[in-house]
């Protein structure tokens, strides 16, 4: 027996794409004027899905995605040494070696990183409570360590990846039902923060750059409060900013320098926003 056929397929009225309900047409979804709509609808889904899975506050850790953990590093390292040695006279990869010898330095983060990542995701998720919960860029490098660290102890994680020119993919620590993929900056960035206690920032470039200024932008004024900002590093945050020059020159208050504080171990970073908090840091 013959089964009956779709009587729309061979109906032009039916196949145009006008007749498409206007919440299955991807194609008109990506209208400039449909841009309002976009952007609610990102706002809301994050929210919906981390209210489902429970999650009542989040920190945030930023820092580079280029740091490799150490061993990653030294493999780096050992093989720019040899492209240098073969081309003495060549100042590139004489160049690169000596970025890769930092890199080797720096890459101390990511392990500080992980461990804060299996810290606090150790202290704060049990007993079915989903407080504190690591929540990164959802990339590679120190995003990657704080995922990734609370993977090691079975505790939840978010990702906040961004759709870029480049490929980008979420790494594989992240919780599954928890990573999220955006397309504007500025809705990721409230996802950030909407249940943020602390802002936990590592060496990095523009991006963890962005991030740190932002947060203490709303914090100077009054936009948003609570929010315990940790740069993890002096050495690193004091070379890279002068914050003292700015307030010689007028441009930040003496206060604002207590819009944050300084931290090296894990440990450290997980007590300030502790005592901060008014929880147990262990």
């Amino acid at each position: 027996m013959t089964p009956p056929s779709d009587p729309d397929s061979t109906n032009p009225v039916a196949q145009s794409s006008s007749y498409i309900p206007a919440d299955r047409d991807t194609e008109f979804l990506q209208r400039d004027e449909l841009r309002p709509l976009r952007i609610g609808i990102e706002l809301l889904k994050p929210e919906l899905i981390q209210r489902e899975q429970g999650i009542q506050s989040t920190i945030v850790v930023f820092g580079s995605a280029r740091l490799q953990e150490p061993a990653a590093a030294k493999r780096a390292l050992d093989f720019a040494e040899e492209e240098a040695a073969r081309s003495p006279n060549d100042p590139t990869p004489q160049q690169k070696a000596a970025v890769a010898r930092r890199q080797l330095a720096l890459s101390t983060y990511y392990e500080v990183a992980r461990e804060f990542g299996r810290l606090v995701s150790s202290t704060c998720q049990v007993d079915g409570r989903c407080d504190y919960v690591i929540v990164t860029g959802g990339g590679p490098g120190v995003m990657e360590a704080a995922n990734r660290g609370a993977a090691d102890v079975n505790a939840k994680s978010i990702g906040l990846n961004i759709t870029l020119p480049h490929e980008q993919h979420p790494n594989p620590y992240i919780s599954p039902e928890l990573s999220f993929q955006f397309r504007y900056f500025a809705i990721r960035k409230m996802h950030f923060l909407i249940r943020a206690k602390a802002l936990v920032a590592f060496p990095g470039g523009f991006g963890t750059l962005d991030e740190l200024f932002e947060t203490l932008t709303l914090l100077q004024t009054g936009k948003t409060e609570n929010v315990m900002v940790i740069l993890v590093g002096r050495d690193f945050w004091e070379r890279l900013i002068n914050w003292q020059w700015l307030v010689e020159n007028g441009l930040i208050a003496q206060q604002d320098l207590q819009l944050f504080h300084y931290a090296e171990t894990a440990r450290e970073a997980w007590d300030l926003i502790a005592r901060h908090n008014g929880v147990s840091s262990s």
